[in-house]
C-alpha cells in the first residue's frame, strides 16, 4: 500500500470541513442578516415616533421634519433590500 502525499490529505481535509461547515455558514449569515432587519424596524418604530413628536409641537420644524422623513424612507428602503438579498440567497425550499 502506498501512502498519499501529506499536502493531498491536509487538502483533502480542509475540503472536508468546508463542506461540513457549510450549512452552518449558511444559517449564521441568514441570521445576521435577519438580526440587522431587527435592528432596522426598531429604527423605523423610532423615526416613526420622532415625527409623530414633531408634528405635535406647536411650531414644527419643518426642516427637521424633512429630515426625519429621509432618515424613516431610507431605513425602510434598506430593510425592503435586505429582504430582497434574504430571498434570493436564501430561498425557502
Amino acid at each position: 500500500m502506498k501512502l498519499p502525499k501529506y499536502k493531498d490529505v491536509l487538502k483533502m481535509a480542509k475540503e472536508k470541513v468546508d463542506d461540513v461547515l457549510a450549512p452552518v455558514r449558511t444559517i449564521r449569515a441568514k441570521k445576521q442578516a435577519e438580526l440587522e432587519m431587527a435592528k432596522l424596524d426598531e429604527e423605523i418604530a423610532t423615526q416613526t415616533a420622532k415625527i409623530h413628536e414633531l408634528c405635535c409641537e406647536k411650531e414644527i420644524d419643518f426642516a427637521v421634519l424633512i429630515e426625519k422623513q429621509d432618515i424613516l424612507a431610507l431605513t425602510e428602503r434598506k430593510k425592503k433590500q435586505y429582504r430582497k438579498i434574504l430571498d434570493e440567497m436564501f430561498p425557502e425550499d
